[in-house]
């Protein structure tokens, strides 16, 4: 059986927000495997999907960048060691330059953005490599995304560390910047279900007919449970069907797009630090407890 280290429970913990006893039980009885230790807890506990998302595990900030007619727009994340860096104005400048030469060139991948030249001349990487040597931390670029507009493009950041980007067509500026704002704060992982990857409703359909399984219900409420919780999942992921976060919370995104006569062709969400995992929390006691048990 594979050995369950304290920093495997805290990593589960910090993912789903239950208690670290329950946390062991569930990689010990999934052999160590994260994954499926994570859907055991919320099979088991009704625990929502993984909170890893949320959390901003790694420092640093989002650069920006719209062409003055809103058709053509850029936003990279880049890292760094400690949130003092983040605020370093020159750090932040580089991370606006590497977005405006995303937009420029539009790079295949890292390593070809990486030898563009920003607006100085010098090449990306050996403004970043002068950065590193002058403020004495390590700073990367980790992703970046290019959007060129079927309409136009709405863009937020919310401080420096939650980029968004709106390709929408119709409506006003004011929609635009309000649809930005609601992805920023409700983060949707598609624009509706038909953009949701198959894979992603499969798992969500079988942890809910894992749990319809131990309600000890008739097979045809069992059915209901099942298509009523991947329901339930497609209408908090995605941007048409949450409720408008500017609104009442009655009327939907959707609803408030048909009544402006507006669509939302696509949108892309960074934030700092998602997926990197990088405790900032003190677990001893938790630890300490779960020792004793």
């Amino acid at each position: 059986m594979a050995e369950i280290a304290a920093g495997m429970v805290m990593e589960l913990r910090g993912r789903t927000g239950l208690g670290m006893m329950e946390c062991k039980k569930a990689l010990t009885e999934a052999q160590g495997d994260m994954a499926r230790a994570e859907e055991l807890l919320r099979v088991k506990s009704g625990a929502r999907a993984s909170k890893a998302a949320d959390r901003l595990a790694a420092e640093g900030v989002i650069g920006l960048h719209v062409s003055a007619d809103a058709k053509l727009a850029a936003l990279v994340e880049v890292n760094c060691e400690t949130d003092f860096v983040a605020k370093n104005e020159e750090f932040k400048t580089f991370a606006v330059e590497v977005a405006q030469v995303v937009a420029r060139d539009n790079p295949a991948d890292i390593t070809r953005l990486a030898a563009s030249k920003i607006a100085s001349g010098e090449s990306v990487e050996a403004r970043r490599v002068a950065l590193v040597q002058k403020i004495g931390e390590n700073l990367s670029i980790r992703r970046f995304a290019r959007r060129a507009a079927i309409g136009h493009i709405a863009s937020y950041v919310h401080g420096t560390r939650i980029g968004v980007l709106v390709d929408f067509t119709g409506g006003g500026s004011m929609l635009g910047k309000d649809l930005a704002m609601h992805i920023a704060a409700l983060k949707p992982i598609a624009v509706d279900r038909n953009q949701i990857p198959e894979d992603v409703i499969a798992r969500e359909r079988a942890i809910a007919v894992a749990r319809a399984a131990e309600s000890g219900k008739p097979a045809n409420i069992v059915e209901k449970m099942i298509e009523g919780a991947v329901s339930k999942f497609v209408a908090e992921v995605t941007l048409m069907a949450q409720p408008f976060v500017k609104g009442d919370g009655k009327q939907t995104v959707g609803q408030l797009l048909k009544a402006q006569g507006a669509t939302v062709n696509a949108f892309t969400l960074f934030v700092v630090g998602e997926g990197i995992e990088r405790k900032k929390d003190d677990f001893a006691a938790e630890v300490a407890a779960m020792a004793k048990a």
